[in-house]
Parts: C-alpha cells; sequence; structure tokens
C-alpha cells in the first residue's frame, strides 16, 4: 500500500495562487490595462495615416498631403542617417515605399483599434517601427534604444496576451468567418 506523504506548508505556500497567476489568468484590470495600450498604439499608427493622407496640420501642412500629391515619405526617408541612409535615401518618395508605409498605418491602425487580427498587424506594426528605428541609426537620445523599438516589444506583448479580447472585437472575431477559422489572424 502506498502512502501520500503529508502536504508541508512550503509546498500549500507554492501552490497558492499569486498576483501574477492572477493577473496573467485574464483576471482584473490586467486585460483592461493590455486593452487600453493597444487602442493607444492603434490611434498611433491612425493618427499619422490621416495628418499625411489629409494635410491636417500637425506634422503635414495641407498643401503636402498625399491627396495633394504630397509623398508621405520622402521626409522622413530624405532624411535618415546612418549606416542604412543609402537605402532609404533611394526608396524616399517612390510610389511602392508610399503606398506600402501608407496602407500598412492604416491597416494596422484600423486592426488595433478594433482590436481584430492584432497578431498580424502586432508583427507588421513591430516590422514598419524596427524599419524607421533602422533609419535613424543612432538614436539621438541613446546609443541604440528608442520608443520605435519600445513600442515594437509592446505590440508583441500585446499579441501574446490577446489584448484584442478586451476593449476590442477579438473574443467575438475569433469565433467567427476568418478569425476562426485562421487562429494567425487573430
Amino acid at each position: 500500500m502506498t502512502t501520500v506523504p503529508p502536504v508541508s506548508q512550503a509546498s500549500a505556500a507554492a501552490d497558492a495562487p499569486t498576483t501574477r497567476d492572477h493577473a496573467s489568468s485574464g483576471e482584473g484590470v490586467t486585460p483592461y490595462v493590455w486593452g487600453l495600450v493597444r487602442l493607444m498604439l492603434g490611434w498611433t499608427f491612425l493618427w499619422p495615416f490621416l495628418d499625411k493622407t489629409f494635410g491636417l496640420g500637425h506634422e503635414t501642412a495641407s498643401a503636402g498631403a498625399w491627396i495633394h500629391g504630397g509623398s508621405p515619405t520622402t521626409g522622413f526617408l530624405k532624411g535618415s542617417v546612418g549606416p542604412f541612409s543609402g537605402i532609404y535615401h533611394s526608396m524616399a518618395g517612390s510610389s511602392i515605399a508610399d503606398w506600402g508605409f501608407m496602407i500598412g498605418l492604416l491597416l494596422i491602425g484600423i486592426a488595433l483599434l478594433a482590436g481584430i487580427g492584432v497578431r498580424v498587424a502586432a508583427i507588421s506594426g513591430a516590422v514598419l517601427l524596427v524599419l524607421m528605428w533602422s533609419a535613424s541609426l543612432p538614436p539621438a537620445n541613446n546609443p541604440f534604444m528608442d520608443d520605435h523599438l519600445i513600442s515594437a516589444a509592446v505590440l508583441i506583448g500585446l499579441a501574446l496576451v490577446s489584448a484584442g479580447n478586451t476593449l476590442g472585437l477579438g473574443r467575438w472575431w475569433s469565433t467567427h468567418g476568418l478569425g476562426r477559422d485562421h487562429p494567425w489572424l487573430r
């Protein structure tokens, strides 16, 4: 006959839920924090699309708007410095760069704001941010780290915690149509 050893207090304490377990279980305020961060980052992608498209006057004057023939990539890419500046200078103002950049901003922004396709949006947004970071090496205030890399890491975190499920349509999307049939699109 086998006997079960008594449970020690240390063992029982190790099995007790912790604050970290509670937070990662999707309970409490944690999902709302991630949902809010997702919404904020979504806006940081959608706003430049709107400003560069319509010349709303924040960073882009009306005369330089995309709808008035302006190029949304010329200013940033022509001003690039560092080891990749030659590549970015040659891409500045090209229709492929302009369309790719603007479609990326729009789709990433909408996906993050809606909470649909957060995984794809997070990866795409992280790639776009790392490319923007590489166009301005070294950053002005640090040997290598800047807000582009931090935001890219936060985007990956959003995908990992299914941030579209809170304050978004992610939970619905995962049970309907493409979101249900293709988990990578969640």
